[in-house]
C-alpha cells in the first residue's frame, strides 16, 4: 500500500523543476495528481513523465479566474482535494536601488496573493484529514544579496502557514512549509561553473539539492505519517540555514 493511495491532490505549479517532482512522487505514491502549467507543451511533457494517475490542466497560477476554474474542474472531475500543493512562485534578483512598483507587484502578486487564493478557492473542496503544503524558501529566513522583495513574500508564506494552521485546525486540515535551499533545476544550468562551485562550497553537505528530495518531503507532510505536524517550516536545504 503506498502513502497517498486513494487520495486526489492538486498541485498548482507542478509542470517543471521542483512541482513536477512532487507530481510524480505523489502519482507513484497512489494519488490523483491534477496539476497546472501554463505551457501546453511543458504539460504534455510532464505528463508523459509522471504517468496515468497525473492529469495537466493549462492555467497560469497568477491569473484568479484561472485558479478559480481549475479548482472547478477537480471538483467536477474528482469531488474533493485531499491534498493542496501551492508551488507556483516568481524570482528575480534586484538590489534597493533597483526595486520598481513593477518588480514588487510581479513578486507580491504570484508568491503571495496567487498562493493565498489559491488556497481559498481550494478550501471548498478540502475537508477534515486533508493537507495543505506551501513550498516557501530559505530566502525567508536568509538575507540574500538583492532578493530582499522574495525573501519577503517567502517570509510571508511562512507567516501565512503559522495563521492557517490555526484558523484551520478545528476543520482538521494542517498547513505546513517546505522551504528549499538551492536546488539542482533547470534555473541553474545557466549558472556559471565557477558561481556555482561557490554556491555549493556554502552548502554543509557539500552540493545542490535534487529536486526529488524536495518532492519527498512535501510527501512526508502530505501523508498520514505527519498526522501530528502542523505549522512547520520544514527545510531541505543540506543544513545551509540551519547551522
Amino acid at each position: 500500500m503506498t502513502r497517498l493511495d486513494d487520495k486526489v491532490a492538486l498541485v498548482i505549479g507542478g509542470a517543471s523543476g521542483i512541482g513536477l517532482a512532487i507530481v510524480a512522487c505523489f502519482a507513484a505514491e497512489g494519488a490523483e495528481v491534477y496539476f497546472t502549467g501554463r505551457r501546453q507543451a511543458d504539460l504534455d511533457a510532464a505528463h508523459a513523465r509522471a504517468g496515468h494517475r497525473s492529469h495537466p490542466v493549462l492555467a497560469d497560477a497568477g491569473r484568479l479566474e484561472d485558479v478559480k476554474a481549475v479548482v472547478d474542474h477537480v471538483g467536477s472531475h474528482s469531488g474533493r482535494i485531499d491534498v493542496l500543493v501551492v508551488n507556483a512562485g516568481y524570482t528575480e534578483p534586484s538590489s534597493i536601488e533597483t526595486i520598481t512598483e513593477d518588480h514588487f507587484d510581479r513578486m507580491v502578486g504570484v508568491n503571495l496573493r496567487a498562493l493565498l487564493f489559491a488556497v481559498q478557492a481550494a478550501l471548498p473542496l478540502m475537508s477534515r484529514g486533508a493537507t495543505v503544503v506551501l513550498i516557501g524558501s530559505i530566502a525567508g529566513t536568509l538575507g540574500t544579496e538583492g532578493f530582499s522583495v522574495y525573501g519577503a513574500t517567502k517570509a510571508g508564506v511562512r507567516a501565512l502557514a503559522r495563521t492557517w494552521t490555526t484558523e484551520l485546525a478545528p476543520r482538521g486540515i494542517r498547513v505546513n512549509v517546505v522551504s528549499p535551499g538551492p536546488t539542482d533545476t533547470a534555473m541553474f544550468d545557466s549558472v556559471p561553473e565557477a558561481v556555482r562551485s561557490d554556491l555549493v562550497s556554502t552548502i554543509p553537505i557539500g552540493r545542490l539539492g535534487r529536486p526529488e528530495e524536495i518532492a519527498a518531503a512535501a510527501l512526508f507532510l502530505a501523508s498520514d505519517e505527519s498526522s501530528f505536524i502542523a505549522g512547520v517550516e520544514l527545510c531541505v536545504d543540506g543544513g545551509l540555514s540551519q547551522v
